[in-house]
């Protein structure tokens, strides 16, 4: 029977988005060894179906202040994608690389913004090339919209759009990279449209 929304996953198909998940942190920890010229590991992701509030509460509630990536997924597979960057995470970056930890993502300046959304981008293109190189789909995203905003805000325009479809849930990635013996975690929102799944697990073989 053909999905009308992605609450109707089961357990096998979760299985399937899992392991993309892993691959695309896998990835996403090749390229950030390369940004800041460091070695970098990665523990097993976390990656779960949740519905928008408890996203928001596993980023630590909806005030907390973050960095969010919005990208347009377009082409075989459509939805967005939001990479979230914390605090502890944009500090940690910026202070490998430029000795300059940060204070306030809300006073960053020039510099460190640029950098902190240019690790958002590899982040995000890492997961994005998982997904087409594992299904041989053409998937091209869009010019990522930066902002800085509490959580709440940043979830709350694709927790609109997709409510009206039916469909609460996200694909929520919990990745944990571990730079010069220190674990900081990032998180990345999956929120595809239902055919685009059915596309997915189709080329996969996977019944739907």
């Amino acid at each position: 029977m053909a999905l009308t929304n992605i609450n109707q996953l089961s357990e096998m198909h979760l299985d399937v988005l899992k392991e993309i998940g892993n691959i695309g942190s896998g990835n996403a920890a090749s390229s950030l060894s390369e940004l800041i010229m460091k070695p970098t590991d990665i523990t097993v992701p976390a990656v779960k179906l949740l519905d928008f509030n408890e996203a928001i509460n596993f980023l630590g509630g909806a005030e907390i202040i973050a960095l969010g990536m919005l990208v347009q997924l377009v082409g075989d597979i459509k939805g967005k994608m939001i990479y979230v960057i914390q605090q502890a995470f944009a500090s940690h970056m910026t202070e490998t690389l430029f000795g300059m930890p940060i204070d306030d993502l809300l006073t960053m300046d020039e510099m460190a913004t640029s950098f902190i959304s240019e690790v958002g981008n590899i982040m995000t293109a890492s997961y994005v090339n998982a997904i087409a190189s594992l299904t041989n789909l053409t998937i091209d995203i869009s010019v990522p919209e930066m902002t800085i905003d509490m959580v709440g805000a940043i979830l709350s325009v694709p927790a609109v759009e997709f409510a009206m479809t039916g469909a609460n849930k996200v694909l929520f990635i919990d990745d944990s990279f571990i730079i010069d013996g220190s674990e900081v975690r990032s998180n990345l929102i999956f929120v595809p449209e239902t055919k685009s799944l059915e596309n997915l697990f189709g080329t996969l073989g996977v019944t739907v």
